[in-house]
């Protein structure tokens, strides 16, 4: 008998539920610093959407007649992920929901884990977007924050905004207004740097989407184009907000909807960072991660056909 599974196909010793725990405890320092400035609200956000994505997942693999994987930690992960792009404040039910759309409509209608064609966490995000905007930018901020709105909304509505010793503070340690997820750049390079030491992702990725978003702020950003003396200034602070860090990392990394080649994964990060730093800059919206990667995540087929390592033994043709 052959077992047939989604690619790619490889062989190693390691198992889904054990690189989907090192995901979770990567994701820890981030929810610990979320609960420590936000309060008790972020963990029942977080918790909601974690036991919603569990639960949907159960019961829909139960009526469908379908083996039941709740097991493997990959609900889990969405529920978190999808939590952490929520602000804190938010209705109980609003998680829920997310939880749904993300577990059902993103990722079992389309075949389960490894068949799922964009982020689910994301794509849900982008749903609640679209259905609940008052909500989902509802900001509620730490009780010793240093700002009344997020950066990225206050350096939007005044592009001349220089940061200040205490802002990079704030960014640094989580006295920020934002997403849960969004709390403390420090807790989540810690979590990306303990995913990158256990290889649970790929270095290329995360480098490629924040060094390309650098250079297209250099070319594009808000100082105008190739305005240098911007850059210097401000490209670390924008570097280090909003779900930039989380997005790399985290999400544009997810196994099933990112390239499996050394080259593609070089593409998905440059895309993601261009479309990230376009939205950012010149679009409507304050934050561009989320749309980024879904748009690359629809190009993750066509990187996968086209760009593929040259079979050994055989040559390039001219």
């Amino acid at each position: 008998m052959m077992t047939v599974s989604a690619p790619p196909h490889i062989y190693g010793t390691d198992s889904i539920e054990k690189r989907m725990r090192y995901v979770l405890i990567a994701l820890f320092p981030a929810f610990f610093m979320s609960v420590y400035h936000y309060g008790i609200q972020a963990f029942y956000t977080t918790a909601i959407a974690v036991i919603s994505a569990l639960i949907t997942e159960y019961l829909y693999q139960r009526v469908m007649g379908k083996p039941v994987t709740v097991n493997d930690f990959s609900a889990a992960i969405t529920g978190v992920l999808l939590g952490f792009n929520l602000p804190p404040d938010v209705p109980f039910w609003l998680p829920v929901v997310g939880s749904f759309f993300a577990v059902i409509v993103v990722k079992q209608l389309f075949g389960g884990l490894g068949s799922n064609f964009v982020n689910p966490a994301l794509g849900a995000r982008a749903f609640l977007i679209a259905s609940f905007p008052v909500l989902m930018n509802n900001w509620t901020f730490a009780p010793d924050a240093v700002t009344g709105a997020t950066y990225l909304n206050v350096i939007k509505a005044d592009p001349s905004f220089s940061p200040e010793l205490s802002d990079y503070v704030a960014v640094l340690f989580g006295k920020i207004g934002g997403c849960i997820g969004e709390v403390s750049a420090v807790a989540l390079l810690i979590g990306g740097v303990y995913l990158l030491v256990r290889k649970v992702i790929n270095w290329r990725i995360p480098v490629f989407y924040l060094g390309s978003f650098a250079v297209f702020a250099l070319i594009f950003g808000r100082g105008g184009f190739f305005s240098v003396s911007w850059w210097s200034q401000n490209i670390l602070f924008e570097l280090l907000n909003g779900g930039l860090i989380l997005g790399a990392f985290f999400m544009a990394t997810d196994y099933a909807t990112s390239p499996i080649t050394p080259n593609g994964k070089i593409v998905m990060g440059i895309g993601c960072g261009f479309l990230t730093a376009l939205i950012r800059f010149h679009g409507g919206y304050p934050e561009g991660v989320c749309f980024s990667i879904l748009i690359m995540n629809l190009f993750v087929p066509l990187i996968d056909k086209y760009i593929r390592p040259r079979v050994y033994g055989t040559r390039r043709k001219i």
